[in-house]
């Protein structure tokens, strides 16, 4: 089976680990002890979706989708800007500011981004490492919004396609494009969807 995945399929299948409430751990390569190759692999697939884009900022929102969208915005030659989910005495000036839940500490909070990092003048690629029932992405379409920037796709490493945001996402005419998406989850196994226009540029070697 292995031989069909694509990389971070096959690494999910490696060293994923699912626990119960529908919780995926994978922080031993991607959110907490993080395989640099790897991530530079997710930014590359990124760009060559997005590359005719002309993308002028890359935007996540903190802390886990920070490496991804640097790996990805080196690509690009763009800044990485991400949305602060605590209250900073750093920030100053006017503040985008969109409410999210979380779904995996089942709370909500602000996340606010100055005004002088993004305009009407960009155009965007949003990037996070997982998309669930996708209210942090809610958040950052929001804030672009009001900001007026125009939203050229979503990258995104994991997704659970169970949950439904990323389709749901699809079908308001985002543009989503999902490394892995995980349609089925459970402790006996991981059954990814099958997806066709996936371009993978090329193979990376397991460093971790």
């Amino acid at each position: 089976m292995l031989e069909t995945l694509n990389f971070l399929e096959e690494r999910i299948e490696q060293d994923g680990q699912v626990r119960a409430g529908n919780i995926l751990k994978v922080d031993s390569f991607l959110n907490h002890q993080l395989d640099v190759v790897l991530l530079d692999q997710i930014g590359k697939t990124f760009y060559e979706k997005y590359k005719n884009q002309n993308i002028t900022r890359v935007l996540t929102v903190e802390a886990s989708g920070i490496a991804i969208a640097c790996m990805t915005a080196q690509y690009f030659g763009v800044p990485v800007v991400f949305a602060k989910k605590a209250k900073s005495k750093n920030l100053d000036g006017d503040l985008y500011v969109s409410t999210v839940h979380s779904f995996t500490y089942d709370r909500d909070y602000e996340v606010t981004l100055s005004k002088k990092f993004l305009s009407n003048k960009d155009k965007v690629l949003l990037v996070d490492d997982f998309l669930a029932v996708g209210k942090a992405m809610n958040g950052l379409l929001d804030i672009c919004n009001q900001a007026g920037a125009t939203v050229a796709g979503i990258g995104i490493a994991i997704e659970k396609g169970f949950q439904g945001g990323g389709d749901k996402l699809r079908s308001e005419g985002k543009s989503v494009t999902s490394i892995a998406i995980i349609d089925e989850m459970t402790e006996d196994g991981i059954k990814f969807r099958k997806q066709e226009d996936l371009i993978i540029p090329t193979f990376y070697e397991k460093v971790i």
